[in-house]
């Protein structure tokens, strides 16, 4: 959020909107912590490995557009997978191919979550 946006809210907004962007401002601060995918390795083994995966998983047409769109963060050899998935079968599908390309299952953070 830009200094630009939170004058122009505080200046022009209701309380509502307020708010809002002082709970995203918030937000934004507590989330630094966590694997987002701009933490995104550059090495050529972790953007090999991001490449494996996400082929393992477009090429498998049983899974669901979101499970293709999954976020998969490849750094120093560990990944993370982020978005949601349609199922629980789904989740275990996308999480087996990551492992399965990791080389392990202590090497895949799942946070990904079933559509309700």
């Amino acid at each position: 959020m830009t200094i630009t946006r939170i004058l122009l809210s505080g200046a022009f907004c209701g309380a509502m909107l307020c708010a809002q962007d002082t709970a995203a401002i918030k937000a934004d601060t507590n989330s630094s912590a966590r694997m987002t995918a701009d933490k995104q390795g550059e090495s050529k083994s972790d953007l090999k490995l991001t490449q494996a995966i996400r082929r393992s998983l477009v090429k498998d047409k049983s899974l669901s557009v979101y499970a293709h769109n999954v976020t998969i963060i490849s750094k120093d050899g560990a990944v993370t997978l982020k978005g949601t998935v349609k199922s629980d079968d789904e989740r275990r599908s996308v999480l087996a191919k990551a492992q399965e390309a990791a080389g392990g299952t202590d090497k895949v953070t799942d946070e990904m979550s079933v559509k309700q």
